[in-house]
This record gives structure tokens, sequence and C-alpha cells, in this order.
């Protein structure tokens, strides 16, 4: 499974809508600028998720677009079979159990490159936007500990 440069922008993106959830609707250069992707592909990967339902658009002043779910309900497999299609290495899971039933001198082949894109599939299955979200939410809090900390040694060493 290889996610394109597209499945990327369109999972920072979804990602940034998601830490706005609730707050009202976001313009594209705003997602944009926040996550330095270039505005006229991010429009077209906007288009994309809203006929996908994913988020949805309101026009006017105080237009732009938001989610249409909560993060807690959006999965990153969802997003990335929209943007880059099938899980697998080759094709979806049917495909390889078909490659698996007719080669029998592959058939060990086949069957790993299954086993890599059901571990695939359940992780990105089971991963929702909001986990990521608060994932990187404890990754700002220990990198603030961190530094707060460092700064206190700091100023002890310079008293010292």
């Amino acid at each position: 499974m290889k996610i394109s440069q597209k499945g990327l922008y369109a999972l920072e993106a979804v990602m940034t809508l998601g830490h706005h959830y609730g707050g009202g609707t976001m313009k594209i250069r705003e997602i944009a600028m926040e996550n330095d992707l270039p505005e006229k592909f991010l429009e077209l990967i906007l288009l994309e998720l809203k006929n996908a339902r994913l988020v949805e658009s309101v026009r006017g002043a105080k237009g732009g677009y938001e989610l249409r779910r909560p993060p807690s309900e959006i999965h990153l497999s969802e997003i990335i079979r929209l943007i880059d299609g099938p899980l697998a290495p080759f094709g979806d899971a049917d495909q390889l159990r078909t490659l698996i039933a007719r080669n029998d001198d592959n058939r060990a082949l086949y069957e790993v490159f299954l086993k890599v894109r059901d571990s695939a599939a359940k992780i990105l299955e089971s991963t929702t936007i909001a986990d990521l979200l608060s994932s990187a939410a404890r990754s700002r809090k220990r990198a603030k500990s961190k530094k707060e900390a460092l700064s206190i040694i700091e100023r002890g060493t310079k008293s010292s």
C-alpha cells in the first residue's frame, strides 16, 4: 500500500478540519496555510471529500469547509480508499484471494501480501481522525513539559 501525496494532503486537511470541528467553517486558504499545502490542489481534494460527503461547504463571506461528521466517526481507511483506492499492494483483497487460489507457484507470496493488506486495513479501519488529534495533543503537551523542564534546568545552571 502506498499513500499518494494527494492522500497525505487529504488526511492533513481532514485533521485540520477535525481540530477545528464545532468551531465553524475554515476557508481553503486557512487550511492550506496551516498545513503548507498548495491551495489549488487542496481545492480539488476538498471537492472530492465534499462529493463523498465527508466535508461540506458553506457559501458566503463566512463560508468555507467543515466536517460533516465528528472526527471520532471518520476512519483513516475511508479517506485513503476514497483518494488512493484499495489498501493492498496489488488491487483489493478479493483480487489477492483470486491470485492465491489460481497461482500455486506464488501462493505464499500473495498470502503475505494479503496478510500485509489485512493488517494495514485493520489499523486504518480502527483509527479515527479523533485518535490522531488526541495523540498529537499529547505529543504537544509532552514537548511543552520537556521545554519547561529544560528552561528550569538552564535557569538553575546559570544561577549556580
